[in-house]
């Protein structure tokens, strides 16, 4: 490693270094930036999220969608193949892909995950009241160029090749949505609860990802409409509905 990518790797896991003491996600926060997406991964396994035989996406495109560097996604994958969840395949048509029997419950790192089930729910109902409320204004507020932006994120992610790709544009679809809104400092509010939960975002299966985007184009014909309360409904199914379909509510199954 050259002296300036480990200094951006040093950068980067002290961005995850909060204080132990801190109120959110303290137990996350104890782990470095390769050992988040250790976690993440690894529980996407287990779950069956990920299944056995399942191609991922490409280093660059991981690193982008759990926010970490290219060489911080690229650690994480070579140690997960160590622990026997995933295979790594030289040459064309290679890559990283799930074995056909991985290693159980090998990551100690996903217990951090696992016992954040009360925080995670705590975060999704946050979203929930600012989510009700961003779709509301949004109905009222939302301009013909604004709208059609909207429709070509929903767009996009109809056509997205894997989860890494539509989180990207999940995450775009849903700041635009709150831009709409008006208001100049709602992302001050907002951008800072949609991160914390993102942290606990794992990869998932597309056919569930489509479903999702489904939600999203209600929410958007509601708001082309200028359907506040249609929106709001739309906002409270599709932010509710994490309580079940995040990993908490996986694990709990």
């Amino acid at each position: 490693m050259t002296g300036s990518s480990a200094d951006a790797q040093v950068s980067e896991d002290a961005q995850h270094a909060y204080p132990l003491t801190a109120p959110a996600l303290a137990n996350i926060r104890r782990l470095s930036a390769v050992d988040t997406v250790r976690a993440r991964i690894s529980l996407a396994v287990e779950l069956g999220l990920l299944r056995p035989g399942e191609w991922l996406p490409t280093n660059d495109k991981i690193a982008q969608a759990l926010e970490v560097s290219e060489i911080t996604a690229r650690r994480a994958l070579v140690s997960l193949c160590k622990d026997g969840l995933l295979e790594r395949r030289r040459g064309r048509g290679g890559g990283t892909r799930v074995v056909e029997h991985p290693v159980r419950t090998a990551v100690r790192e996903t217990e951090a995950y696992r016992s954040a089930s009360a925080e995670v729910h705590r975060l999704i109902d946050r979203r929930l009241v600012l989510e009700c409320g961003i779709a509301h204004l949004a109905a009222y507020h939302a301009t013909a160029e604004q709208i059609t932006h909207l429709e070509e994120l929903v767009e996009q992610m109809d056509h997205a090749v894997s989860w890494a790709e539509f989180h990207g544009q999940d995450e775009r679809f849903h700041h635009a949505v709150a831009a709409t809104t008006g208001i100049d400092t709602i992302h001050e509010q907002y951008g800072p609860a949609l991160d914390e939960l993102y942290r606990f975002y794992l990869p998932y299966p597309l056919d569930h990802l489509r479903e999702s985007n489904r939600e999203h184009r209600e929410l958007l014909e509601a708001i082309r409409h200028g359907n506040p309360l249609g929106a709001a409904d739309v906002a409270t199914r599709h932010v509710t509905a994490l309580h079940r379909t995040m990993f908490i509510g996986l694990t709990d199954e």
